[in-house]
């Protein structure tokens, strides 16, 4: 699926590098706690989640993921958005509640990274 795929299936709005949109993502992580998705070992995905602080896009980043989701409307500052700019992340911005983003995803084929 490619990050574009999944910012019309989320309704979601572009935060920074729309030029990415064609990058093609293969797993999602939802989850509001970074330690939780540095246990998540695999590369190409989308995280989603509700925090919104610098270590985000740190954990991300180490994580090779290639987008942050972050969800219920929550936005990032302008230093995280300097930072996942500089590490060719592209930031989306969705309303939906988490549970129903990694939902909708899930359905149109994006599957976790546990394999599952």
């Amino acid at each position: 699926m490619k990050v574009k795929q999944v910012k019309e299936i989320l309704n979601a709005e572009v935060i920074c590098r729309d030029d990415l949109l064609e990058a093609e993502v293969h797993t999602a992580c939802g989850s509001d706690m970074m330690s939780d998705v540095l246990a998540f070992v695999k590369e190409q995905a989308v995280l989603l989640t509700g925090l919104v602080n610098p270590q985000v896009v740190r954990t991300a980043e180490m994580m090779d993921m290639h987008c942050i989701v972050f969800v219920r409307g929550k936005r990032p500052d302008l230093a995280m958005i300097e930072l996942a700019e500089e590490r060719d992340m592209v930031m989306l911005c969705t309303k939906m509640e988490m549970f129903t983003a990694c939902g909708k995803l899930y359905s149109q084929g994006l599957r976790g990274g546990s394999g599952a």
